[in-house]
């Protein structure tokens, strides 16, 4: 039996998210803005909830496709609103259009938010080394820093806390516990 960091233990979705996707360095732009929206969409919830949602989002934003959610109105949003199966948070849906055309901008500066976002850690993955879930913080300088700079770029409903789970997600920093078979000692 693999054994895995304990937070995935849950059930086989949250498994499977780890296992195949958590950590893992994404490189593919829109899945970045993907697990962008679903960071924003999870703050005050739990991931296990955004992970039971996904499709259902998927469905209802489009694909997260950036070019067509930058152009979300108020009436697309209300549209949304009546949605049961999505995160059914006004600002947060609110939010989607701006970090759309904010995400844009910074693909348009950088020539893609991949090359942003790891310019940020010089395009080396961190590689952290935690025996205990507990050591894991919630943020770090490195994630008070990019939050910063996204919200100066107008990126809304997103802080220090949602840009580090959005970190470890397209795998900028591996978490994974000392003790979990993904885990890989640093270079």
């Amino acid at each position: 039996m693999l054994k895995r960091c304990e937070w995935c233990e849950k059930d086989d979705l949250y498994r499977a998210y780890h296992d195949n996707e958590w950590g893992e360095i994404e490189r593919d732009e829109q899945r970045l803005f993907e697990l962008l929206v679903l960071e924003c969409m999870q703050a005050g919830l739990s991931w296990h909830i955004v992970l039971k949602k996904r499709e259902a989002m998927r469905v209802a934003f489009d694909g997260f496709n950036v070019n067509k959610i930058a152009l979300y109105d108020d009436k697309k949003i209300e549209i949304l609103m009546q949605n049961e199966n999505i995160i059914k948070n006004r600002l947060k849906l609110a939010s989607l259009s701006q970090n759309a055309k904010a995400f844009l901008k910074i693909q348009s500066e950088f020539g893609s938010f991949y090359s942003y976002i790891w310019a940020f850690v010089g395009g080396k993955q961190i590689k952290n080394s935690y025996d205990d879930i507990k050591q894991i913080p919630a943020k770090t300088d490195l994630s008070d820093k990019i939050s910063k700079d996204m919200k100066k770029r107008g990126f809304k409903f997103l802080g220090s806390t949602t840009i580090y789970s959005f970190l470890q997600a397209c795998g900028v920093v591996d978490d994974h516990l000392s003790y979990c078979f993904k885990f890989k000692k640093g270079m």
